[in-house]
C-alpha cells in the first residue's frame, strides 16, 4: 500500500500541546469556560486505502457545509482545506463542556506517480469526504500469460532427432 502521509515532526507536538492545554483548561473549571469556546486548528482522521484501480481517502467532516471544503492538487500535493463554525445559536455561557473541534484544518498528501491527477473524483455524504484518485492506465497491474512447455519441449525434440553420426554406438 502506498502511503500518502507527508511527516510532519511537529504534528506530534502540536497534538501534546492541545491536550496539555485542554488538561489544564478542565482542571481550572467554570472560570476558564470562555477560553475553551475559542476556536483552534484541528485535523479530521483519514482513512486511505488502495485497490488496484484507485487510491481513496475518506476524510470525517461532519458538521462542515461541502462549500467549506476546498481539494486541490498541485505539483503532486493533494490538499484538503475546510473550516468547522462555531454555531452562535445557544449562548456561550450555556455551554458545560465543548469536545467538538472548530476552527480551520488542513491536510496534505503527496500522491504516488501512478495518480491521473486529471481523473480526480471528490464526494461529500453524511460527513465523510470521499477522495477518489484513478490510477494511471500503465500503473493498473497486468495479468501477463505463462506459457507451460511450449519452446523448451520442441528444442528437447529437435535434439533427439538429429541423425547419429557413423562413431556413434546405437
Amino acid at each position: 500500500m502506498t502511503l500518502l502521509n507527508r511527516w510532519d515532526p511537529f504534528h506530534e507536538f502540536v497534538t501534546l500541546q492541545d491536550r496539555m492545554n485542554r488538561l489544564f483548561r478542565d482542571a481550572r473549571g467554570p472560570e476558564g469556560q470562555d477560553e475553551s469556546l475559542s476556536t483552534s486548528a484541528f485535523a479530521p482522521p483519514v482513512d486511505v486505502y488502495e485497490d488496484e484501480h484507485n487510491v481513496t481517502l475518506k476524510i470525517e467532516v461532519p458538521g462542515i457545509d461541502e462549500k467549506d471544503i476546498d481539494v486541490r492538487i498541485e505539483n503532486n500535493t493533494l490538499t484538503v482545506h475546510g473550516e468547522r463554525k462555531f454555531e452562535k445559536e445557544e449562548k456561550e455561557e450555556n455551554y458545560r463542556r465543548v469536545e467538538r473541534q472548530y476552527g480551520s484544518f488542513t491536510r496534505t498528501f503527496t500522491l504516488p506517480n501512478t495518480v491521473d491527477q486529471e481523473s480526480v473524483q471528490a464526494d461529500y455524504d453524511k460527513g465523510v469526504l470521499k477522495v477518489k484518485l484513478a490510477k494511471k492506465a500503465e500503473a493498473k497491474p497486468k495479468q501477463i500469460k505463462v506459457n507451460v512447455g511450449g519452446e523448451k519441449l520442441g528444442s528437447q525434440k529437435t535434439l533427439e532427432s538429429k541423425p547419429k553420426s557413423a562413431g556413434q554406438a546405437a
